[in-house]
C-alpha cells in the first residue's frame, strides 16, 4: 500500500505540480523536494532524489541518477551582488524576467548517466559531472567532474578513479550499455 502512495504522488509530482519540466518515467522523489528553473529542468529515466533535496537552477541530468537527501543544485550569479547602491537583498535576481547578470541564464548544470550524488553535495550552475562519477557526501562542486571518477571536499577534488583497473571499467561500461537496453 505505501508503494503505491508514492508512486501516485510521484505522478502527482510529474504530471502537475513539475509540468513544466522534462522529467523521465521511473521518477521518485523524496518528502520536501522542491524544483525550479528559470528555463529548463530535463531529468532523465529512473532519477531519485532524496528528501529535502532541491534544485533552483536550469539543469540537464542523465538516466540512472541518485540523489542523497539535502543535495542542492544552485545557481552561481542568482543575486546580482555587484548592483551598486543596491543592497544584496534588494539587488536584481535570477527570479526577474529581464535578469542576465554574467550569463547566469545561460549556464546549466549538466549531470551525465549512472551518477551518484551524496548526502548534502552543492553542486554550482554551469558545471559538468561525467557519466559514472561520484560525489562525496559534504562536498561542494564548483567544477567540472571527470567519468567514472570520485570527487569529494570543498571544493571538490578527484578523489581516485571510480573502478580499480581500465578493464573493470570498460567492462562496466559494456554490461551498462545492455542494461539500458531492457
Amino acid at each position: 500500500m505505501i508503494r503505491i502512495l508514492k508512486n501516485i504522488r510521484d505522478i502527482y509530482l510529474v504530471k502537475i505540480k513539475w509540468r513544466k519540466y522534462d522529467i523521465g518515467e521511473g521518477f521518485h522523489a523524496g518528502a520536501r523536494v522542491r524544483l525550479w528553473a528559470k528555463n529548463k529542468i530535463k531529468i532523465g529515466k529512473d532519477f531519485y532524489i532524496g528528501r529535502d533535496s532541491q534544485i533552483e537552477s536550469d539543469c540537464v541530468i542523465g538516466d540512472y541518477v541518485i540523489f542523497g537527501n539535502k543535495v542542492a543544485i544552485v545557481g552561481k550569479y542568482d543575486h546580482n551582488f555587484q548592483q551598486v547602491g543596491v543592497p544584496v537583498r534588494h539587488a536584481m535576481q535570477i527570479r526577474d524576467k529581464s535578469y542576465n547578470w554574467k550569463g547566469a541564464e545561460t549556464k546549466p548544470a549538466i549531470i551525465g548517466n549512472d551518477v551518484w550524488v551524496g548526502y548534502g553535495v552543492i553542486i554550482m550552475s554551469g558545471v559538468r559531472i561525467g557519466d559514472g562519477a561520484i560525489i562525496a557526501a559534504g562536498s561542494i562542486v564548483v567544477k567540472d567532474v571527470e567519468p567514472y571518477t570520485i570527487y569529494g571536499g570543498i571544493p571538490a577534488k578527484k578523489i581516485r578513479d571510480r573502478f580499480e583497473d581500465t578493464a573493470a571499467l570498460d567492462n562496466h561500461i559494456q554490461l551498462l550499455k545492455q542494461y539500458t537496453r531492457t
